[in-house]
């Protein structure tokens, strides 16, 4: 088995070798990775906005981006420093771990995959069909980099089989087929969970287009993305619209503007009341999730009541967005998709549960 250190170095390698996406961005130091495969890189990443048009180019440039700054030594060691050696030497034989990936946003898979290795398993990999380009070239890079993980990675063309223990994501429908057919697994299985922000009123214009971000990168397809935001009883929601001019492009997929379109239709049609400034819709609801195209807004009295309010919602949050002196585990506005590698999804602790197998 790969020592640890080598497993790092391979992921680290992999880092430096995704943050090319651009061929001016090329490094020198991977010459002989470059001369066989970073052409194929740049065409991989032009298939994949091609195959889904969710995945336009500046969305994949940016999780390429997050992942090359992630899968750095000091990011990884980071990561693995608060667990015993243990934690990366099965104490059998290695387990083989079924990972049936999402694909709302790009490589958004390749934590489990990573987790799985560094945990010194074996991964049996089932893509997401939108996800089809990316993933299967990183699991290349990955034994071009590193020939040993041949023998611990695979990809499940049909029905998965000989596995121990299985990692799945997937919609609230899905993970009703996961628990049917994979519960008497070790498993980890996750459902649709939202993010929510919670702003005081004297956020500056800066703080609320960061906010933007939270909202639009990747059209609000991912779980990190805010999707309703708590907001003061007096609070001008025209301070969001004038912050959020700026992603205004969102519009111009093609994708995205048919949900804008279609929300704004129904919401007519049911004569719902909602504000909207020709990409956006803003519409007062207290459900956690929105469409895509829309975000729920809540006003309150009292901030203390919202974070009781949100207590009752834990198992159906992703992550906080707002000022951390409000609340400790608040993610900073601009900054919830770009999680840390310990950032865990629905703060299950995948290295822990690995560990158990």
């Amino acid at each position: 088995m790969l020592s640890l250190e080598q497993r790092i170095a391979a992921f680290e390698k992999l880092g430096r070798f995704l943050s090319q996406y651009k061929e001016a961005r090329a490094d020198e130091d991977l010459q002989k990775l470059n001369k066989f495969f970073l052409k194929e890189y740049q065409t991989v990443i032009k298939d994949a906005e091609l195959f889904n048009h969710w995945f336009s180019e500046e969305n994949l440039h940016f999780a390429l981006e997050q992942w090359s700054l992630a899968l750095n030594e000091e990011q990884l060691q980071a990561w693995v420093i608060d667990y015993e050696e243990e934690y990366f030497s099965p104490l059998g034989q290695a387990k083989t771990v079924a990972i049936i990936m999402a694909g709302n946003i790009p490589l958004v898979g390749l934590h489990d995959l990573i987790s799985v290795l560094l945990a010194g398993h074996k991964a049996l990999i089932k893509p997401s069909s939108d996800d089809a380009k990316l993933i299967p070239f990183v699991l290349q890079m990955l034994v071009a980099i590193e020939k040993d993980f041949a023998h611990s990675l695979s990809i499940a063309e049909n029905k998965m089989e000989n596995f121990d223990a299985v990692i799945a994501t997937g919609s609230n429908n899905s993970s009703r087929y996961f628990d049917h057919y994979f519960g008497k697994y070790p498993h980890i299985i996750r459902r649709n969970r939202s993010s929510v922000a919670i702003l005081e009123g004297d956020e500056s214009d800066e703080e609320l287009e960061a906010l933007g971000e939270d909202i639009f990168r990747y059209f609000g397809l991912g779980c990190r993305n805010v999707s309703k935001a708590y907001v003061p009883k007096d609070f001008d929601v025209q301070r969001l619209f004038k912050a959020f001019y700026p992603f205004e492009a969102v519009g111009n997929n093609n994708k995205y503007g048919n949900n804008y379109d279609y929300n704004r239709a129904i919401y007519l049609m049911e004569h719902v009341d909602f504000l909207e400034n020709g990409f956006f819709i803003i519409k007062e609801d207290k459900a956690l999730h929105a469409p895509v195209s829309v975000l729920n807004i809540e006003r309150y009295e009292d901030i203390e009541l919202v974070k009781k309010d949100l207590e009752q919602y834990s198992d159906d949050l992703q992550c906080i967005v707002g000022k951390a002196e409000s609340l400790d585990t608040a993610v900073p506005f601009g900054e919830s998709q770009k999680p840390k590698l310990w950032d865990y999804a629905d703060n299950v602790d995948t290295l822990e549960f690995l560990h158990r197998l």
